[in-house]
Formats: C-alpha cells, sequence, structure tokens
C-alpha cells in the first residue's frame, strides 16, 4: 500500500519500474502531465485514477474529486482544460442509485469548470473484486502562450505561496473512517483551480515558475520532489503555513503530521521574488485563495532538501513520506 501512498516507495517505483522502461523526454520531465507540441500548439494531456474510500464524504463524492483532480493536473500545467475522458470500473452489486448520484456529481463539477466529458470506457467485474467503484479521468488543456511551467524551475530567491489551509482533504476522510467529530463542519477541500491559477497567470506570466497540487504524501512530500528535480533548497517557516485548529487537533489525536496529509484544492505556487506579493494579492480575492500566504522560500544551500523553521526557530529537515499515512484517500 505504500507504494500507493505519493511519498518515497512511491517514487522508487515510478522511477525504477515505469519511468526507466518508458523512458522519453516528455515523460523525463515528471511533471503533473504531458506538455505536447502539435503544429506550434501546445498541449497539456494528464491522467488520473480515483480509488477514495467512502465513495462519498463531507464536501464531495468520488465522482466530482475524479474532475477536479484531471482539471487540476492539467492547470498545474499552466494549462486550460479542454476536454475529459472517464472510465468507470464497477463492481458487480454496485446500486444504481449510487453510480447515478456519482455520474451527476460528476456533471455538475465539469459544468461548473467548463470542460465537458467527451469520451470514456465501462467495465464491471466481479463482487468482491472492485470495492464498489473506481474511476479514471484523462484530460487534455491548451497553455497560452508566455507560460511556462515545470518544476525544474524553482531557482534560488523564488517564494513558496499556497492557496489555503492545508491536510483538510485527509482528515475529513479519515474523521469519516473514525467517526470523529469536530464543533464545526468541516468539509474536504476538493475544488477546481483552474480558474485560480488562471488568473495568476495573467497576472505574473513567465514569472510563475512552478505550479503543484499536494494531493498524496502532502506538502512535504511535494516540495522534495520539486526540490529534487530543480536542484535546490526549500525552506518553510511553520508559523506562516495555514492549518485549521480542527485540523492541528485531528493530526494530533491521531498521531499525524499535517505536512504529510492529502489535500485536493490546494496548490503550490513558486514564483520570482519580486512577483510574490501581486500573485499573493490576486490568489487572496478569489474565494479559493482567501487563506494564501507566503509560507517559505527557495534556497542554493543543500540542494533536494526541505527544511522548517520552527515557531521557536529551531531549523529541522522535512524529508519525504516514507510510508502510508492514509490508504484510499484519492
Amino acid at each position: 500500500m505504500a507504494h500507493g501512498g505519493g511519498g518515497r516507495l512511491t517514487q522508487m517505483l515510478i522511477e525504477g519500474m515505469f519511468q526507466s522502461t518508458f523512458a522519453n523526454p516528455i515523460l523525463e520531465t515528471l511533471h503533473d502531465g504531458a506538455i505536447l507540441e502539435v503544429n506550434g500548439t501546445r498541449l497539456a494531456f494528464s491522467t488520473d485514477s480515483f480509488t477514495v474510500s467512502p465513495l462519498f464524504f463531507p464536501g464531495g463524492n468520488i465522482g466530482s474529486l475524479a474532475v477536479h483532480g484531471t482539471v487540476n493536473d492539467l492547470a498545474m500545467c499552466g494549462a486550460r482544460p479542454l476536454a475529459l475522458s472517464s472510465a468507470f470500473i464497477l463492481e458487480e452489486g454496485l446500486q444504481m442509485e449510487t453510480l447515478w448520484q456519482v455520474v451527476q456529481s460528476m456533471q455538475q463539477a465539469a459544468q461548473t469548470v467548463g470542460v465537458p466529458i467527451v469520451t470514456g470506457d465501462t467495465k464491471v467485474v466481479e463482487r468482491g473484486k472492485g470495492d464498489g467503484l473506481y474511476i479514471n479521468t484523462t484530460g487534455l488543456g491548451i497553455i497560452p502562450a508566455g507560460v511556462n511551467i515545470s518544476p525544474r524551475r524553482a531557482r534560488p530567491g523564488d517564494m513558496v505561496l499556497i492557496n489555503g489551509a492545508i491536510a483538510v482533504h485527509g482528515i475529513v476522510i479519515m474523521s469519516v473512517r473514525e467517526g470523529l467529530q469536530f464543533e464545526t463542519t468541516l468539509e474536504s477541500d476538493s475544488a477546481p483551480l483552474a480558474d485560480l491559477v488562471s488568473r495568476i497567470l495573467e497576472v505574473a506570466g513567465e514569472q510563475v515558475h512552478v505550479l503543484r497540487d499536494p494531493t498524496r504524501g502532502g506538502l512535504s512530500s511535494t516540495l522534495n520532489e520539486i526540490a529534487a528535480q530543480a536542484q535546490v533548497g526549500i525552506r518553510l517557516q511553520e508559523a506562516d503555513i495555514p492549518i485549521w485548529e480542527e485540523v492541528r487537533g485531528a493530526c494530533e489525536i491521531l498521531g499525524f503530521d499535517p505536512l504529510y496529509v492529502a489535500n485536493e484544492g490546494k496548490f503550490l505556487a513558486i514564483v520570482a521574488r519580486e512577483a510574490a506579493e501581486s500573485v499573493l494579492a490576486t490568489m487572496r480575492s478569489h474565494p479559493l485563495g482567501k487563506e494564501s500566504a507566503i509560507i517559505g522560500e527557495v534556497i542554493a544551500e543543500q540542494p533536494s532538501k526541505v527544511f522548517l523553521r520552527s515557531r521557536i526557530g529551531g531549523l529541522r529537515v522535512v524529508d519525504m513520506l516514507s510510508g502510508e499515512q492514509l490508504p484510499r484517500i484519492c
């Protein structure tokens, strides 16, 4: 299970098995999607599979999550989503009413983003071999001129921003499984980020160097991947990382570090220092970015390492997740 957790074992599996076997220049970028050029037009192409348990959770379900997740992967390439495909693997015995609710939710999510689901596939497996429902979605998007997003473009002096509080999605899923109750309603942060991303690209263009959504493996694993690909160090300020008290308390109860918990409606933007304040203002003006913050910076020292400056001034290494903290999270 840890090989699917988004951390070190996932990275080893990808590098040792898939990347080495399927080696080609496009794959080697290890972006959130492939960047293809066709007749002078740059296209982003991304695919993702969703196995979340339970299928329905506060703030969403596997259907809306599938649309949001793939749209967001395209957005992290700087692309405007054009179309989606959807493949369903259904387990014998799945209630038609359950499937209908999921399909309706997918359509509503796609309509909100303005991206149609244009093709797909359906398979049915025997009872006990599919856990109800799995969904694969693939997306195609177009990258505007003047946009150049790559995890390898992080450079010393850049600032690291996030569009809101971390660890919400993972804690919501776990709270449903474990029956945790909160004083306030806590819902998944699953949301489509393409509109917010397009606004910051209009403001800062090529000064936006890296975009990534910290899903499986959380904030720490994502930043470790970026640091390794760009051969830079990243230093975070703990006091500046937004986290809700309910989420912090749940993490303490469950023994989780919020830096490693999955997110679904959050993204990291690594931008040139001179553009950081204007990008931050743009993010905070959007409904999905009201709690945006500058949480750290890219440094030349200690390449491939991520550090956290604690609230009391200490500095510790934030390593990549080595195991599976929350299985079946997305």
